[in-house]
């Protein structure tokens, strides 16, 4: 790879790092605030979610100090919607996992053509976030609707 596309594999890399960081911290908080007859089996849920998250982070980390770059030490937001019922946490998570299968995407865009490794890792995380999301969105379903959910 050039060095210019070199440093946006590197920015994209750091921006996924920061994303999966920020979903770890989200879905940490969102464990602890689960209330109800399903709570063990959400916590669980979403303390998973919270793991996976901190090994993509590493993954991307990685990747960016095998490209020769600095890995950031920054969070993508954290905003406190101070919504706690499940489905607004379901929800939540929903659009963040978005936003982050979106950066994937533009470490795709960026790797295509330059790097058969890059190329790869975004493939794989492409898939891993779309399997998640459909989990979310099956989630957020109500019983018996086969429909996608939409907002």
């Amino acid at each position: 790879m050039d060095d210019k596309t070199t440093k946006a594999a590197i920015d994209a890399l750091n921006r996924i790092m920061e994303l999966e960081l920020a979903g770890v911290v989200k879905y940490t908080h969102y464990s602890l605030m689960v209330y109800g007859y399903n709570r063990i089996p959400i916590v669980s849920w979403l303390k998973d979610n919270a793991e996976e998250g901190l090994n993509h982070a590493n993954k991307a980390g990685e990747l960016v100090t095998l490209l020769g770059g600095h890995p950031s030490l920054k969070i993508a937001s954290l905003l406190e919607t101070q919504k706690h019922d499940i489905g607004d946490i379901l929800r939540e998570s929903l659009e963040h996992e978005k936003v982050t299968l979106a950066a994937y995407y533009d470490l795709l865009k960026i790797s295509e053509g330059h790097s058969v490794l890059l190329e790869e890792y975004a493939r794989e995380m492409i898939l891993a976030e779309e399997l998640h999301q459909d989990e979310v969105n099956k989630m957020l379903r109500r019983p018996g609707d086969t429909a996608a959910f939409k907002e």
